[in-house]
């Protein structure tokens, strides 16, 4: 039962794409210059693993990876990251 090859296929491209993106944000999440660079870099951080949660279920023709992606996708955002988010911004954040 599992997905096409096409499908497989287009997902391991996928996964490659995010991967790379989810680099470049942690590149741009060390470097700065500025907070909000690093706040944009975090929150892009965010939707690509949100996304990479998507694509691997549907590599995997797995559901629970859609439910473990809505569930961060309502809840994550707001409670994993606000500790992150102020330690980046050390007191002067916008948030």
């Amino acid at each position: 039962h599992g997905a096409p090859d096409m499908i497989v296929a287009a997902a391991n491209i996928a996964l490659l794409l995010l991967a790379i993106a989810m680099l470049l944000c942690c590149f741009r999440l060390l470097r700065g210059p500025d907070v909000a660079d690093r706040i944009l870099a975090l929150d892009t951080l965010y939707v690509n693993a949100l996304a990479m949660l998507i694509v691997l279920g549907i590599r995997l023709d797995n559901p629970i990876y859609f439910e473990t992606a809505l569930v961060i996708g309502m809840l994550g955002k707001r409670y994993a990251f606000d500790s992150c988010l102020r330690s980046i911004c050390a007191g002067y954040c916008l948030i």
